[in-house]
């Protein structure tokens, strides 16, 4: 489901966060109706205090992020003037002091904010600041690309389970077939994938083209709004690797952006 690979991508950003900048507590959520955030993940915590927390636009740090679309900081939380404080105690439960908050903004519309803190009232260096906003483009990306994916295609021309739902499905069956040690059952799955490649019926405008099974698993996840660092996790590959299959398979598609690609192998019956 859509909410589900969001929440796997806000995941993953908030791991690479966490790495990146060297916080000990990370944490963030997409909006979900077009004005309050619920807090979905966190990495880091020792309490629940944070985990489902809602925050509206305007309040607190995060809503402050949300309401002027850009990063916003505190070096001490309870003791900041220029927020307002309706979440005081969820973040002294957590033991929060220094907060950065940056926002996650696609087609200049905030979807959402990734948030690092430390438990010490200190400044929040350059080096987690670009680690933090590193980590929500890359929730960016991964947002724009399902959301344009989604606006050109076709719908399905039979009822029946919905065409993203089948699309799912078929990532996920390239995902699994590499790791699948029986030759004749690896097979078979392959078989099922290039069934679904072409099941869609819709005419085909650009000629076939001669995609590796690897560079058609990358395509696969890309599609699905995966970010590099996320498809390599799926199909265990070097980030580097994944970038390298991608290049390959946009230059035979004759594509110049990810969006391109995956729109050009679906009409070239690469993908479902």
């Amino acid at each position: 489901m859509p909410e589900q690979r969001e929440t796997t991508e806000l995941r993953a950003a908030l791991l690479r966060l966490r790495r990146g900048s060297g916080l000990p507590v990370v944490f963030g959520g997409l909006l979900q109706d077009g004005r309050a955030m619920r807090i979905g993940e966190t990495c880091g915590a020792v309490t629940p205090a944070l985990h489902g927390l809602t925050i509206s636009t305007g309040s607190g740090l995060g809503g402050k992020c949300l309401a002027l679309s850009r990063p916003c900081a505190v070096t001490d939380y309870p003791s900041a003037r220029h927020i307002t404080h309706e979440y005081d105690g969820p973040v002294a439960a957590e033991g929060l002091r220094s907060v950065i908050a940056v926002p996650v903004v696609v087609r200049r519309k905030v979807r959402g904010v990734l948030y690092g803190a430390l438990r010490d009232a200190l400044p929040i260096g350059e080096r987690a600041f670009d680690a933090a906003v590193a980590a929500a483009r890359d929730v960016e990306q991964a947002l724009a690309v399902r959301d344009e994916v989604g606006r050109l295609d076709t719908p399905p021309p039979a009822p029946g389970p919905s065409w993203e739902e089948v699309r799912q499905a078929y990532g996920e069956l390239r995902e699994l077939a590499p790791q699948v040690l029986d030759p004749a059952l690896r097979e078979r799955l392959l078989a099922v994938c290039g069934r679904l490649e072409t099941a869609s019926g819709a005419p085909r405008d650009v000629p076939g083209v001669a995609l590796t099974p690897r560079e058609t698993d990358v395509l696969a996840a890309v599609a699905s709004g995966a970010t590099n660092a996320t498809a390599a996790t799926r199909l265990g590959l070097r980030p580097e690797t994944v970038k390298g299959y991608l290049r390959s398979a946009m230059r035979k598609l004759g594509a110049h952006t990810r969006l391109e690609a995956v729109v050009a192998a679906r009409r070239a019956g690469a993908l479902p």
